[in-house]
């Protein structure tokens, strides 16, 4: 059975990465974990990334795969949510015994990316688990000549040890665990993914790269992230595509007070066309607000927003709204 190491990304680093993309930043953190990458991605060694549901494991496995010797060849992710036995068995290149039958899959000598690898259910474990080399026979027919990589937002040694698991298994793929962490401990790295966010789906969307402003920087720095990376690239481009980062905010994340546009001096067609909107905005709530007694529940369901969203509208016009219902 492989050896299995694991290293804890964690606490001090030295280098850095690709300027505004996930697998880079300037946090200890992610440096260290840039750092321990290009190391490995050399060798052969399998590699288990763990950490939360949108941190970017399927990036940094991207990364490995291009900074090794295999970057010209195929990178093939399975996603292990949504195969079963007899599907990763035409992925692998496996007949319904367990044994290769010498297709493209283990022919090649790309990387293979196995996403979510906790999904899988017995029958599809025992036939990874017949596809891959144990160390000593990778000239046996069926093996996978691919490099691995897995990932997993699970604890793979509490699902080993409760049975769902299997252990032959977990550490076949298992020789090098990182951990990829989540956005609330690389906070440092928050405004370069923003200002890549808003490069990249400004370009995608065709629209014009707009300004974020410092206090909506520090209500990204102040916010938790629970979806981490995916949910704050989600933010970004609901900005680009809105044009409006106060609306864009209001329903995903709490903020801080942020000036409204209409505060900064501007003589733009631009600025003037948001101020009409604004005011626009300001007659239909108050209206709203008139027709319901100020009953806030009541106005924002003829206003078609939801009650959080109209509590924030009302301190961003400044309507006093303390003898509401």
């Amino acid at each position: 059975m492989a050896t299995t190491q694991t290293k804890n990304v964690g606490q001090t680093a030295r280098g850095g990465g690709e300027s505004g993309s996930y697998a880079s930043g300037i946090s200890p953190v992610i440096r260290t974990l840039v750092n321990v990458i290009a190391e490995l991605a050399p060798t052969n060694i399998p590699i288990l990334l763990v950490g939360e549901s949108g941190t970017g494991k399927q990036i940094f496995a991207r990364r490995i795969h291009q900074m090794s010797a295999r970057r010209e060849e195929p990178f093939v992710k399975i996603s292990c949510a949504s195969i079963n036995a007899e599907s990763l068995g035409a992925e692998l290149g496996l007949n319904g015994t367990g044994n290769g039958n010498g297709d493209a899959l283990h022919a090649a000598r790309g990387t293979v990316f196995f996403d979510e690898i906790s999904e899988l259910d017995a029958a599809c474990q025992r036939s990874l688990l017949c596809s891959l080399p144990d160390g000593d026979s990778a000239t046996r027919p069926g093996t996978l000549s691919m490099r691995v990589i897995s990932a997993t937002s699970r604890n793979l040694d509490e699902e080993m040890h409760a049975g769902r698991f299997r252990s032959e298994l977990y550490y076949r793929i298992n020789g090098v665990c990182l951990r990829v962490p989540p956005l609330r401990e690389r906070k440092e790295d928050i405004p370069e993914l923003v200002e890549f966010f808003l490069t990249k789906h400004a370009a995608q969307l065709g629209r014009s790269r707009p300004l974020v402003t410092a206090p909506t920087f520090q209500t990204f720095m102040e916010h938790s992230w629970p979806g981490n990376i995916r949910e704050l690239e989600n933010v970004v481009k609901k900005v680009v595509a809105l044009g409006d980062e106060h609306f864009a905010l209001s329903e995903r994340v709490e903020v801080a007070a942020i000036p409204a546009p209409a505060d900064i001096q501007s003589h733009s067609l631009k600025a003037a066309s948001r101020a009409a909107s604004r005011e626009a905005e300001r007659e239909l709530i108050l209206k709203a607000l008139a027709r319901t007694r100020w009953n806030r529940k009541r106005a924002a369901q003829e206003l078609q927003i939801s009650y959080k969203s109209l509590l924030y509208k009302l301190k961003q016009i400044g309507l006093d709204d303390s003898g509401a219902a």
